[in-house]
């Protein structure tokens, strides 16, 4: 009977991918939040998976806002829905008093990365979207935390408010910049904040500032063959425009990015084109030099405009501040992290993520990456790479960013083998993890008011007594419409 019992509990551990997660040594005040997560796994494995099979993107999150909003709500948590003129944004808030603390949830998808939750590449829908990010853990793992976090507060009594920023619309939407711009964060005394990964670790990187904009080129329709004389083609205009962008790279800082792509060349090559779209991405580390590299952008595009005889109008589509670093929660979570530790695979997901690297060079290495977390590094101005509206946050309340192991490493971003990965068990023990360090660090700024001065000093030296909060994306609209097809 013995061995039938052991039995039982072994092959359920295997199915559910929970019980062979490292569970960690806990102090007995933080035991409250951690068993509810260790006891949790079934429900948050079951969420994240419904967010991953509904793949919505950006400002169209409907149904994967209403799970989050109703996991929380169901969980004594107040909801404030469709806030900063975004239907698919919430405030969700529990508890009361000092400090607050708030965590960021994000949801939305990306388009034409449909993948199956196996090795191999496998749309679930030719062209459909997909978690290529892992936005299904991002949301799911940062509600499970701040309901570890409820759970706590409410058992122990203690004073404070934790807080749950539902975000739609990171991939180019913007929509935290919006939770700022309209006054959300206002009150809040620090952020937390994670990213699914391919490791573990506290991020340490301030990233690229972004200024996302479109120009839309304007000329007149004639027969190309026939009247070529009489038209002016706005594609001529992009292409024009394209080239001279392309020449001033080389006179660009090398940290900073730009990258574009036509979305409209027209309909048919004997009509001359009426209209031409071409959407550009200007990044760089410092919001400074981004300003100076969009103002020559632009010039080039009047220029262009000029020298086809057409006409130019830009779109602000959205923009991102750099991340300000906070070395004060860098090393709290850093602390809280190495006690959850990494990403412990069982056999079957030993197996799928084996399969999955040997096409990435990294088979041999794998296991032992996911398990374990990195040390903290110095800060590290970016020199190049990714950005993210938590930037905007960061320089508006004291915020810190970590990751786990969501992710095969030497997996790409937004590839098909994270929508695999993210979408398994695997992704799961990633969330559950960070929701861990949510809870362990949410408890110790409750317990410890010193440490969320201590943070708020070093935020108010980093950013300067003269710091006045402009969002790159000026005073326009949440563009709602940014992911849909027309």
């Amino acid at each position: 009977m013995k061995k039938l019992a052991l039995f039982i509990l072994a092959t359920t551990a295997f199915g559910l991918g929970c019980f062979a997660q490292n569970k960690g040594h806990f102090s007995n005040k933080s035991n409250i939040a951690i068993d509810y997560l260790n006891n949790s796994f079934p429900v948050y494995d079951q969420l994240q998976k419904s967010i991953w099979r509904k793949a919505e993107l950006g400002f169209i999150e409907k149904e994967s806002s209403e799970l989050l909003q109703k996991q929380l709500q169901d969980n004594g948590f107040k909801i404030e829905a469709g806030v900063a003129g975004m239907p698919t944004a919430f405030v969700a808030s529990y508890g009361s008093g000092s400090p607050v603390i708030g965590i960021l949830a994000e949801y939305d998808a990306l388009p034409g990365l449909s993948q199956d939750t196996v090795a191999y590449k496998k749309p679930l829908i030719e062209g459909g979207s997909g978690h290529g990010c892992g936005h299904n853990v991002f949301g799911v793992g940062s509600v499970a935390g701040a309901i570890a976090v409820k759970q706590w507060l409410e058992q122990t009594k203690h004073s404070g408010t934790i807080k749950i920023f539902g975000s739609p619309a990171e991939e180019g939407g913007g929509g935290k910049v919006y939770l700022v711009r309209e006054g959300n964060f206002k009150g809040v005394d620090v952020v937390l904040d994670w990213h699914p990964s391919s490791g573990n670790g506290v991020s340490t990187d301030t990233g690229t500032a972004i200024q996302m904009i479109d120009y839309n080129f304007y000329g007149k329709a004639a027969h190309a063959a026939g009247s070529p004389d009489k038209g002016r083609s706005a594609l001529d205009a992009v292409e024009s425009f394209d080239y001279m962008v392309n020449m001033l790279r080389e006179h660009v800082p090398t940290s900073s990015r730009i990258h574009y792509v036509i979305t409209n060349g027209g309909e048919a090559p004997n009509v001359v084109p009426a209209y031409a779209k071409v959407s550009y991405y200007i990044r760089s580390p410092k919001r400074e030099t981004l300003k100076d590299l969009t103002t020559w952008i632009n010039q080039a595009a009047q220029g262009a405009a000029l020298g086809t005889q057409t006409t130019v109008k830009s779109e602000i589509i959205s923009g991102f501040y750099e991340r300000l670093y906070n070395k004060t929660l860098a090393t709290l979570v850093q602390d809280k992290l190495e006690k959850v530790g990494g990403v412990i695979y069982n056999e079957r997901e030993a197996t799928f993520a084996k399969e999955i690297a040997k096409g990435l060079n990294e088979a041999d290495t794998v296991l032992v990456r996911v398990q374990r977390v990195e040390p903290l590094k110095e800060e590290r101005v970016s020199q190049g790479g990714g950005s993210s509206d938590v930037g905007d946050v960061s320089w508006t309340v004291p915020t810190v960013s970590f990751g786990t192991a969501a992710f095969i490493p030497g997996s790409a971003g937004h590839s098909w083998q994270n929508v695999a990965a993210g979408g398994s068990t695997i992704g799961t023990k990633a969330l559950i993890n960070a929701a861990k360090v949510f809870s362990l660090s949410a408890i110790e700024l409750y317990s410890d008011s010193k440490l969320v001065e201590k943070a708020k000093q070093e935020f108010n030296k980093r950013r300067g007594s003269d710091f006045h909060y402009e969002p790159l994306l000026g005073n326009r609209a949440p563009a709602l419409d940014y992911r849909v097809k027309k």
